[in-house]
Parts: C-alpha cells; structure tokens; sequence
C-alpha cells in the first residue's frame, strides 16, 4: 500500500520567544515492512536542522531557532510504502535488549484495577501470543471508538479509571498491563488510515514475543497493525516517544494546533 501523510503542527506564543529547541520523531525507518518513498520536514522561519538516531533506534531531527519568534509551523509530508506482516516487525534497528522494554515509568504504572483486569482477561490462554491477544481485545471491548487526540498527559492507572481515553492511553495500558505480566513492551508513534482529518499521530503497542519478535497490537482496532499503518517511533511511553518534544527559551503560554490527513494513493 502507498500512503501519503500531512502532518502540520502550529505553534503560537503569546510572547515572542528567544530560541526554541526541538527534537523532532516524525521520520519513518525503513524495516523490510515499510520503506519511505519520499519524506519532507520543513518550518516558516530561520532554523538549523540536524538528523541524528536516539538511544532507541529512531531517526530524529533536532531543530534550532533564534528569536524573536511569535510563532513556528513545522509541516511533514511524505510517502511510504508498506505490506501487511501479521503485526510482526521486520528489520527494525534495535540498539536495546527486549528486558529493557520491563522498565515501568511514571505513565505506564499499574495501579489497582489493571492487573486484576488484565489477569481475567489472559485467563486459559495457552502461551504468550494468545495472552497478548486476549489483552488486546479485552481493551478493545472496554474502550471502543478511542480518538487520536493530544496526549493527556494521564498515566495508565487513571485512564484506565477514568474510562475516558485516547489511543495514547489505550497504548499505555496495554503496554503497563503487558509488564506486569512480565512481557516486555513498548509504545509507538505513527500514523494509520483512518478515512478523515486527524487532531494527533496514531499510537499502539509492540510486545516482545520469544521466537517471533516484536509484534504490535493497537487496542483501538483490537487487531494487530496491519499495511495501512506507518511506524514512526517507539520509546517506553507516550512521552518517550513524542512527535514533538523541547524547550523554549521566553515567556507567555503557548497554542498548540495539529492538522493531519493520512490517505491512501
């Protein structure tokens, strides 16, 4: 499948700033499932950009500007070609150990009504996989319909409780109720085909499985990621592998505004 994306972030201040600096995780890698035929990163002002990999594989652009600056549009466009692989990844760069990906962070604790949701949902399935399937679908059924909106900022034990959630929070609930049961997994950033205007790239999960790998599950879907879905970037959460992230040097609040479409060509 060929699949074009535009990805536009605004940002507005207030005041003007003195400098920004911000990495950007908006890059696909290439893996034997998908391959980015063309990929563009631009911005409206005066800017330095250097590429670089993070300590988690992912190809990212670290961007300078220097002020006055009262506002900064970033715009990606691109196209990628990709094959449906069953949800299994294939060639991806993996500079880190799966145990790594058991470490908790302060938005993937558990808290007291995952476990327990987790442990009944997993009940007599027969090996890793079918567990992490049964996850899966259990999530799904629970939360049904999630958008892709900014993140929240909520860890999984909250949106969990809340029962309001995002595909970000749905991804860290997976991930957070996989490593309690002591199944490495991590969260991606990407983008999928979903017929209309998105507010926020698409997130979903990959849980390591001995003898196959990584294989990812969104929970939104209920399904495995299939050929209509870009990865981008993975991290151990939604903040470790954000789209956008950095700092800004100068006063006053910030508007944040995302407009994105993912089509099939």
């Amino acid at each position: 499948m060929r699949i074009a994306i535009d990805h536009r972030t605004r940002y507005r201040f207030t005041e003007p700033q003195a400098r920004i600096v911000q990495m950007l995780r908006l890059t696909p890698c290439d893996t034997r499932d998908q391959t980015a035929v063309s990929w563009m990163i631009s911005v409206d002002c005066d800017a330095r950009m250097r590429d670089a990999v993070d300590g988690f594989g992912n190809a990212v652009t670290m961007l300078y500007a220097e002020g006055p600056i009262a506002a900064i549009d970033i715009s990606v466009t691109g196209e990628v070609l990709t094959v449906d692989s069953g949800g299994v990844v294939h060639g991806s760069s993996e500079p880190l150990p799966p145990m790594l990906y058991l470490r908790t962070t302060p938005r993937t604790t558990l808290g007291d009504g995952l476990p327990a949701f987790a442990a009944e949902s997993i009940a007599g399935a027969r090996d890793s996989l079918e567990r992490l399937h049964r996850l899966n679908a259990a999530l799904h059924a629970r939360f049904p319909c999630l958008p892709d909106a900014p993140d929240t900022g909520l860890t999984a034990a909250e949106a969990f409780e809340s029962g309001r959630a995002t595909s970000r929070d749905a991804a860290q609930m997976f991930i957070a109720a996989a490593r309690g049961l002591e199944m490495p997994a991590r969260y991606v950033s990407g983008y999928r085909i979903d017929g209309g205007a998105q507010s926020a790239p698409h997130a979903w999960a990959e849980a390591y499985v001995e003898g196959l790998g990584w294989v990812g599950f969104d929970p939104v879907t209920g399904l495995s990621p299939d050929q209509g879905y870009v990865r981008v970037a993975v991290g151990l959460d939604a903040h470790g592998a954000a789209s956008i992230a950095g700092t800004r040097i100068g006063a006053g609040d910030e508007k944040l505004d995302v407009a994105l479409r993912v089509s099939e060509e």
